[in-house]
């Protein structure tokens, strides 16, 4: 398949370039900080953004809500089915 983007660098505003899933967890950061999180069942979700914030927010199903986290929290998370784009 040819990627006629290659050649560019991707920036914050760029569509992700990849996709992992996130296990909350109140003890270790994200191997990478996230650009979105998109949730499978709607629902709270802890985080710590990059810039060192805490706070719970609520993401809808389905939606890739933009944000820069570096750790997502298993205390405060209902939300299911977490991905972290980047």
């Amino acid at each position: 398949m040819a990627d006629t983007f290659s050649s560019h660098m991707p920036g914050l505003s760029s569509p992700a370039e990849s996709i992992t899933l996130i296990v909350p967890d109140d003890r270790v950061d994200l191997a990478y900080a996230t650009r979105a999180i998109n949730v499978s069942n709607t629902g709270n979700v802890r985080i710590t953004t990059v810039s060192g914030t805490t706070e719970t927010i609520c993401i809808a199903a389905g939606v890739a809500f933009p944000i820069r986290a570096r750790r997502v929290w298993a205390t405060g998370t209902d939300a299911t089915g977490i991905r972290g784009l980047f």
